[in-house]
């Protein structure tokens, strides 16, 4: 579908440009899509005119810090105004301000036995109600809580009696249930490690008291996982070099029904995979692929593309609600944008 779409608007633009025999300014290059223009630390490709809604035609992406392994799960405190992320190699959670940059704020995230693991920090991170930070363990194969004190506690680390593979990433719905995907990521293997327990890369939703449900174990590889804005959609990215795309669920209080793939980017060249993303209020995801940070409308048309100089595998909003950091391997980026998401906690 991608290549589809692409052709069409690439062939339309240039018909445009003869037509009107004006050759675009310097600052825009005509590419796979309909064209690119330089934003600063990175390029922004616009592809459908809804696109200048969301992301304002003079946007810049911001590179505001560097030097890490690979960064991933980013979560806005807002009542500390500050940034925190993982670094999944580096195995440390960071936190950044604007008056102080980065800095490391839990260190060592995981400090056991490292044989048979590939990936042993936290990767995602968001806040539940209270303001307490929740993080997806490799190491440890756990979603745990930082309490205030700074002690952690284990909410779950296992289903049916046997370990989870290594939680990956999480969103709380408004009713305190907490989604997380369990791909195994963290573990040497993957799927042929012999630590796992689970024959299964499983889909989870975790009741307030503490109820560990099983929602969805056919998903080949879930990752990234996001709400839209009435709770009735939930979306799973499957984060396979040769399978990237993202799912839709119908989601109500029975679990998740009518599993559908709702984009496929398959067809694009390169390693990247489908990953995190995030929703903004009106539906449209922010997801992070292949080259860079897909706008995709809620009826899977993609608006654009948002591309930092470092391929980013999450994002979080932060600020007011209308900035969008990314976390892209060793740098953490940012753009500032027309529409806003919610940001977790109370």
């Amino acid at each position: 579908m991608a290549r589809r779409v692409s052709w069409y608007l690439s062939g339309f633009a240039c018909f445009m440009i003869a037509c009107s025999e004006v050759a675009p300014p310097p600052e825009l290059e005509q590419t796979d899509v309909v064209m690119a223009r330089q934003a600063g630390a990175g390029t922004i490709l616009r592809v459908e005119s809804g696109f200048d809604r969301l992301v304002p035609l003079d946007a810049r992406i911001e590179k505001i810090a560097e030097g890490f392994v690979f960064t991933e799960g980013p979560v806005w405190e807002q009542r500390a105004s500050r940034l925190l992320f993982s670094d999944v190699r580096g195995n440390t959670v960071y936190e950044w301000t604007e008056s102080e940059g980065a800095r490391p704020y839990i260190e060592p995230v995981f400090d056991g036995d490292l044989t048979g693991l590939r990936s042993y920090s936290s990767n995602g991170l968001t806040l539940d109600g209270e303001g307490r930070l929740i993080m997806c363990e490799h190491g440890n194969r756990v979603v745990s809580r930082v309490e205030m004190d700074g002690t952690r506690t284990k909410l779950v680390g296992a289903y049916e009696g046997k370990r989870l593979n290594g939680p990956n990433d999480a969103v709380y719905a408004s009713d305190g249930w907490l989604y997380f995907t369990d791909p195994g990521s963290g573990l040497e293997g993957r799927d042929e490690s012999p630590l796992r327990e689970l024959d299964f890369n499983g889909i989870y939703r975790l009741s307030p008291d503490g109820e560990l449900e099983l929602l969805y174990r056919d998903h080949p590889r879930p990752n990234g996982i996001a709400l839209s804005p009435d709770e009735a959609t939930l979306y799973v990215a499957n984060s396979d070099t040769e399978r990237k795309f993202w799912m839709a669920y119908d989601l109500d209080v029975d679990g998740v029904s009518n599993p559908r793939v709702f984009y496929d980017v398959s067809d694009q060249v390169g390693e990247e995979v489908a990953d995190g993303m995030k929703v903004d209020v009106a539906g449209n995801l922010f997801a992070t692929g292949p080259g860079g940070v897909w706008v995709l409308a809620p009826d899977g048309t993609h608006l654009g593309t948002i591309k930092p100089h470092e391929v980013p595998a999450n994002v979080a909003w932060g600020d007011d609600g209308r900035t969008l950091y990314m976390t892209a391997r060793t740098g953490l980026y940012r753009i500032k944008l027309n529409t806003e998401g919610l940001i977790p906690g109370p």
